[in-house]
């Protein structure tokens, strides 16, 4: 994937001092190009390296399935310094049940979706509930031609909301098997309630630190990156553990 020219060093300073003053859904309507300055900023300050980040005209995108939209709402608070994720996490009372609706681009895999969901609804001690809708949602579940070697993007949380879009690249994956295209639906869903790539330090990625108890590198991880059409089709006993730290019952 070719990197966009990035943000100028000084633009780079400038919106430093800018991403720690909150700012009115009002006043970032008014002023996208400085909301986006804000995310930029936002994004740096979670460990990613400046020249990780992919501009695009809407958002910036990470590890080239992470995206940050450019007019979401920069989270106030600091990362917690203990799980492998970036970013604020859900809203706990909101986490019980995370509302997705199917893009009608999206209905020739509701069997793949539903299976993603039932993965994701089944960890023990964990309050991370999804429930497919036709109405009301939290996330968008879209097909998109994301080009070879992307086989969906997801976002992450924002003001106590999951992530709400899901992008997945259908015609690329549709050659999968029926658990690699449910895995890849899973996977992106992970990223949308916050969690990182398990495989982080081995893609040579912005630094993450573990969850207590669940540290280390897992084969086995769902989450794990850059497994398009290979990697594990369930979640790992440490996927499961992470997401009930995360989000404990």
């Amino acid at each position: 994937m070719k990197k966009n020219l990035l943000f100028s060093l000084t633009f780079c300073i400038a919106i430093s001092f800018a991403a720690c003053k909150k700012t009115s859904t009002a006043d970032e309507a008014a002023q996208p190009e400085d909301n986006a300055s804000k995310v930029y900023a936002y994004i740096l300050d979670l460990g990613f390296p400046a020249d990780q980040i992919v501009n695009k005209p809407d958002k910036f995108i990470v590890e080239e399935d992470i995206v940050f939209p450019k007019n979401m709402v920069v989270p106030a608070e600091k990362v917690r310094p203990e799980q492998y994720y970036t970013g604020s996490l859900v809203n706990q009372t909101k986490a019980t049940n995370i509302r997705l609706r199917v893009d009608a681009s999206m209905t020739s895999m509701l069997a793949e979706i539903d299976a993603a969901i039932a993965q994701w609804n089944s960890i023990p001690n964990c309050r991370i509930h999804w429930t497919r809708t036709t109405g009301t949602y939290d996330v968008l579940i879209v097909n998109s031609n994301l080009g070879n070697g992307v086989c969906g993007q997801g976002t992450f949380p924002s003001g106590g909301n999951a992530g709400g879009t899901i992008w997945i690249n259908k015609n690329y994956i549709a050659g999968n098997s029926f658990a690699q295209r449910s895995r890849t639906i899973c996977h992106e869903m992970g990223h949308n309630v916050s969690l990182r790539h398990t495989n982080w330090a081995a893609r040579g990625e912005s630094s993450a630190t573990a969850v207590p108890g669940v540290g280390g590198t897992d084969a086995s991880s769902l989450m794990n990156g850059g497994q398009c059409g290979s990697g594990a089709t369930v979640l790992s006993a440490k996927d499961k553990q992470a997401s009930a730290v995360l989000y404990p019952l």
